[in-house]
Parts: structure tokens; sequence; C-alpha cells
């Protein structure tokens, strides 16, 4: 049960991630450099290896790289490298990897496997030091501190902006672009902006919810799955992740009366897609919570805008953490301490 009045580990790191970030970002030459160093003229494909929050930052990920830079990205099933001793053909690739502790086997593992047949390997890992970090070729450290809450929160933002600095990076390598990279010294700003945004109404309505739907696309997709992972972890929730054009092959039959659906609704061209099924599933009676920028109709939960549409999913994880913090209280859990979880997992 949570303890009186006490300020959780869980909120305490999640309002430290705007700092975290304008460390990452006072360094961002030395990434710019070290893309120069990585890229390969042969770059036709990226793969990501990752697992729970880091493969939903992974997931943030590879949508800018595709987007911005028109490369595909695989999401790596590491056990096709640890139990089948697969030999993947990618020698002159990409091969990123994501971790908060930079301890996991088979991640590890996977890593080495994919530097010795040839990939460019690299870790976006938040221990320095780290067993993953030895085993890639390179690594840009996270710059987020010890994380004491077993729920990843500054971690989590801090592999969102590390990727965004990144992928603006090879922009500017590969084809001459800066756009998002002029625009990402402001984040810090809009992060800070976005922990005074008022999410109360997310604790409100579903402080009774046993299971839920939550609703992204595009750079969205993985904040949503992010957010629904939380509400498990912390909550107790079975909130399951979905794009609003996936949700349509199967899980619409379950959406009905007072079916709770939280809608995440940030600028871009997914936005108006979003925003009609939001209003459609509000019409079938279901509760609706829609996280979108201010001035939205039957706006519920608001977005702080940042410099560019494709970070504004940073914002809303920013604003979406301290609520589920609330939530959890509500609920009578303990936030830094989800039951049967612990920090580190150990997966092979």
């Amino acid at each position: 049960m949570w303890k009186g009045n006490a300020v959780s580990k869980m909120l305490e790191e999640a309002r430290s991630a705007p700092a975290v970030v304008a460390t990452q970002f006072a360094q961002a030459e030395p990434v710019a450099a070290l893309v120069r160093e990585l890229v390969s003229p042969c770059l036709a494909v990226v793969l990501t290896v990752a697992r729970g929050s880091s493969d939903h930052a992974a997931a943030y990920f590879a949508n800018l790289v595709m987007g911005r830079l028109g490369l595909p990205v695989a999401s790596l099933p590491m056990s096709t490298v640890t139990l089948h001793d697969s030999v993947m053909k990618v020698g002159g690739q990409l091969a990123v990897a994501f971790s908060q502790s930079g301890r996991s086997p088979d991640l590890v593992e996977t890593m080495q496997a994919l530097r010795r047949a040839g990939a460019a390997t690299l870790a976006l890992v938040n221990v320095s030091g780290s067993p993953l970090a030895q085993a890639c070729a390179y690594s840009l450290p996270l710059a987020g501190g010890e994380e004491h809450s077993v729920a990843a929160t500054k971690s989590y933002i801090a592999m969102l902006s590390m990727s965004a600095l990144l992928v603006a990076s090879l922009e500017r390598h590969l084809l001459g672009r800066s756009e998002l990279f002029d625009v990402l010294g402001s984040l810090p700003s809009a992060l800070l902006q976005a922990l005074e945004q008022d999410w109360s109404a997310l604790g409100r309505a579903l402080e009774d919810a046993e299971h839920m739907i939550v609703i992204g696309r595009g750079a969205g997709l993985g904040i949503a799955q992010e957010a629904a992972l939380k509400l498990k972890e912390t909550s107790g929730i079975q909130a399951e992740a979905f794009s609003s054009a996936e949700v349509r092959h199967g899980p619409m039959e379950i959406i009905d009366k007072d079916f709770p659906l939280l809608v995440f609704a940030p600028r871009g061209p997914e936005q108006q897609g979003l925003l009609a099924f939001a209003s459609e599933m509000r019409a079938r009676g279901a509760r609706v919570l829609l996280a979108a920028p201010a001035g939205t109709p039957q706006l519920v939960l608001p977005i702080a805008p940042t410099g560019h549409a494709l970070l504004d999913p940073i914002s809303v994880i920013q604003s979406f953490y301290p609520a589920a913090e609330q939530l959890a209280r509500l609920r009578g859990r303990e936030p830094d301490a989800p039951r049967h979880l612990h920090k580190i997992t150990q997966t092979r």
C-alpha cells in the first residue's frame, strides 16, 4: 500500500527528465561526430534490439528513422540469435540496442553476435561501462543517472530524446537537412511545460478500471505501448496498446458503453484519424480520455507543444508519468515497487 504523502521515486525521477534531456543535448556535437564514424556507405537497414520500455523507445526511434531517412527498421527477436544460433547477414548495417541497465544477458549476447557478423553496433544505455556498452563498438550514455523506481521514467524519456538527437544527426549527415536538429534545444523547456499540464482527469476516470485500451499511431504508437505497460506495472490495469488502424481488426468488438480508452493525438498526419476515432468511440458510449493540443474539441488531457510534431510524443509521456503515479496511489498501490517485478530483468 502507498505510504502516506511521501514523494515516490517514480514521480521524483519523472520530474528530473527535462534536466537529463538538457544534459544530453549539451553533448550534441559528439553525437554528430559519432554518426560520421558510424555510418557505412552501404547502410540499407537498421536493426533494433530491446525489451519492455526500452523496446517501446526503439519503436519511436524506428518511426523517426523510417520517416526521416527512408531506411527500413526491424526489431530483432533476440531468441533467433541466443536460442537458435542464427547468423544474421548484417555486414555494414546498423544495429542499435536500447537499455536502462545494460545487463540483460540476451541483449548483450545478441549485440556481441551482431558485432561479430559485421554490423555497426551501438548501445543507447543509461549505465556507462555496463556489459552492453562493452559488447557494442559504440555507445551513447543516456546521462540519466541511477534510476531507483522499478517503473522506468527518466531513462525512457532519455531514450526518446537520444533517439531524436541521433536521427536528427543522421539526417543532417546523410541528407543535409537540419530542420529537426535545429529545434532539439527547445525540448527541455517544453518538457517542463509538460509537467505543468493538468492530467488529473486520468486518475478520476481510471481509479476503478480493470481493463482498457491505449491508442496511438505513428511516432505516438511506442508512447501508447509504454503507457499501457505503466498502467499494468503500477496500477494493475489490464491495458493494451493498439494503433488506431489496427484496433479495428478485432479489438473494436470489446469497446462498448463505459469502456475506458486513452487516445494520444499529438500533432502530425495521424492526428485527424485519431480525433475521428475518439469521436466515434465517444458516440458509442466509451469513456474516452483524449490527449491532444490545447484547443482541440472535447479535449481532456492537454499536450504541451514542442518545437516539432515528431517531438510531441515525448511531451505526451512526460505529462503521463506523474498522472500514472497519482493513479497508482489512488488505487492503493506502491508506485516504486510493483508486485512480482524487479528493476533488472534477467532474460536469455
